[in-house]
């Protein structure tokens, strides 16, 4: 069914249907708007694929915004996404290729249901940025409402600066804002077709800011929402996952993980991960004050992967054994190296190792049970020495 905002999207961004027949005897209505508007492109014929066969066919090139290293991070005209927790660091993520991409002279588009222009400009100049080129090639948008014809006039107008870069952040409050179900996936591609891919056939890296799911094992490589989301994705998607918070007077940093690769151009230039997402940048935030902070993407290594990952498995250790302690404590009586399975959550051998370690450090006390089961207690505090006591 089409709506009345299909209908006036349809018609400032052309996408409409195909026009009425030229009259070459009807001089038009002069009162009429005379703005003459691109038809529709035709994208039902057989595409020609010489290209392709022949071998001069180059693949889209992610060469929107850029680590620090100079390898690029998003894909111009295709559709891109970074999803993480709150308080992650998208926005920085995000602010820190405006900056780029404005300082080489480049139009942004800043889409904003989440923040107001003091939060994102703030944080654009905190970064480095000149209030001047902020000025000329920074355009910030921030809808209130469903976009009416007059709005969409004024986002056009935005889109004829030809920018190259289109940040939507905030994908669950634009979706309620048009009045969209955020879990319905007919309705998130519905979003995608009368809001992203207008600013998509402009020729922008489109780049939504989402968030995913609190639970961590339920997660995987989806933002919040319909299975779409990622689906429907035909450039790079990002996960954030936060190592440092961020803040004034502190260091963030939160590591930049490759979901999905659409064009096949960026794992290539990360590194292999066991979560099977390739890490792929280290973002981090130095924030020496409310007006300055230092901003870096850094390129991964695969020394400081090896060293996050025994950090890691040593956290997880280490919070296995505070719970195999309390769950002796709390027992009746010495409990069995199967009993202490049975009252801790976790893999079992991250279970036994953890036990044996708290056995081999003294903290646990291991003693010979019935059937060769082997009993777990804690240990009792040694009696003070005669000497001791009488002081």
């Amino acid at each position: 069914m089409t709506t009345d905002l299909d209908a006036s999207m349809d018609a400032y961004f052309g996408v409409d249907e195909e026009p009425p027949p030229y009259d070459p005897g009807d001089p038009g209505d002069p009162e009429q708007d005379d703005t003459v508007r691109e038809p529709a492109p035709r994208t039902w014929a057989a595409q020609d694929l010489r290209s392709v066969l022949d071998g001069t066919y180059t693949p889209p090139k992610p060469s929107v915004g850029r680590r620090d290293d100079g390898v690029g991070l998003f894909y111009p005209g295709r559709m891109n996404s970074v999803a993480s927790e709150s308080e992650a660091g998208k926005t920085w993520f995000a602010l820190i290729a405006c900056l780029q991409e404005i300082n080489d002279g480049n139009h942004v588009l800043y889409l904003d249901f989440e923040d107001d222009a003091g939060g994102v400009v703030g944080r654009l100049l905190c970064l480095g940025a000149h209030p001047d080129t902020v000025l000329e090639f920074f355009h910030y948008v921030r809808p209130e409402n469903s976009p009416s014809d007059i709005d969409l006039i004024d986002l056009a107008a935005v889109l004829e600066t030809s920018p190259t870069l289109a940040i939507v952040d905030g994908v669950t409050e634009g979706m309620s804002l048009f009045g969209l179900e955020l879990k319905d996936n007919t309705d998130i591609a519905k979003f995608g077709r009368v809001l992203l891919r207008p600013l998509q056939n402009a020729g922008a890296a489109v780049v939504t800011l989402d968030h995913v799911v609190k639970s961590a094992e339920n997660r995987g490589r989806y933002s919040i929402g319909g299975v779409h989301k990622l689906n429907g994705l035909n450039g790079v998607m990002y996960i954030l996952e936060n190592r440092r918070p961020f803040g004034i007077g502190l260091t963030g940093k939160s590591t930049i993980r490759v979901a999905k690769d659409r064009p096949a151009q960026i794992r290539k230039n990360g590194l292999p991960h066991s979560s099977g997402m390739h890490w792929y940048a280290d973002l981090v935030v130095k924030s020496e004050s409310a007006e300055f902070a230092e901003a870096h993407l850094y390129a991964p290594r695969a020394r400081d992967e090896d060293e996050r990952e025994d950090d890691e498995d040593q956290k997880r250790i280490a919070g296995i054994k505070r719970k195999i302690l309390d769950a002796i404590g709390k027992a009746r009586e010495p409990l069995t190296g199967k009993g202490v399975e049975d009252r801790v959550v976790g893999k079992a051998a991250d279970i036994r190792r953890a036990l044996a370690d708290l056995v081999d450090s003294g903290h646990v006390d291991a003693c010979p049970g019935p059937r060769n089961a082997t009993l777990h207690s804690i240990p009792t505090p040694a009696a003070p020495a005669p000497e001791e006591a009488a002081a």
